[in-house]
């Protein structure tokens, strides 16, 4: 039987590891006597089809019926939606390919009860995502009548006004970035962030000069 493995981390994911989904599918696999796996790994958020280059290799190889079984560690790290897991379980069931999760081992669609369970885990996973969105929203939408300040904070413009002089001395490498934030108070990201508006400035003043 020819397996494929999917594991997805999100780009927000950053100390997230498909490694850490990947050794668990890999044991089952092993537990099962599988040994014809193929890996498709993706670092992308679900939604973003565009870049999980991996996923549509893994649907194109399942369509050229090169793939029997399909396991992933969980529902989510899949499918982005009830529609979207309903019309790819149709493509696999034409394209006479199972579908296994690790994680939610009742979702098993070798049988059709595991079929239905398959569309109930689906239907629950997207309320909970849309659960937590109304619950972010609710919260940033309280944040802002108590007058808090929501994203990143400001910097005092006299501040910014007085980090002219030590952009000059990056710029020379008289001094580094960690140096100029110690002695000036602002963040290295920040810094990097004028940094960069500094060095166009130089540019167009620079081009204009020249015509």
């Amino acid at each position: 039987m020819k397996v494929a493995l999917y594991a997805r981390v999100s780009t927000r994911d950053k100390d997230q590891n498909p490694e850490t989904q990947l050794i668990q599918l890999r044991e089952f696999c092993r537990a099962n006597g599988w040994d014809n796996v193929q890996e498709y790994v993706d670092q992308a958020s679900a939604k973003d089809f565009k870049n999980r280059k991996a996923w549509r290799q893994l649907m194109e190889d399942a369509a050229k019926r090169k793939i029997d079984y399909i396991l992933v560690w969980k529902l989510d790290r899949a499918f982005r939606s009830v529609v979207d897991a309903a019309h790819a379980l149709e493509n696999f069931k034409h394209w006479n390919v199972s579908f296994r999760s690790y994680q939610e081992q009742w979702i098993d669609t070798t049988s059709p009860f595991g079929e239905v369970l398959f569309y109930i885990t689906s239907a629950f996973a997207q309320l909970e995502r849309s659960m937590i969105q109304e619950r972010v929203k609710a919260g940033m939408d309280r944040a802002r009548r108590e007058g808090k300040t929501l994203g990143r904070p400001r910097v005092d413009p006299k501040k910014l006004q007085k980090l002219t002089p030590f952009l000059e001395k990056i710029q020379c490498g008289a001094m580094s970035y960690r140096q100029v934030s110690r002695e000036t108070g602002i963040s290295i990201g920040t810094i990097q962030r004028q940094m960069k508006a500094y060095q166009k400035g130089q540019e167009k003043s620079s081009f204009g000069s020249t015509t």
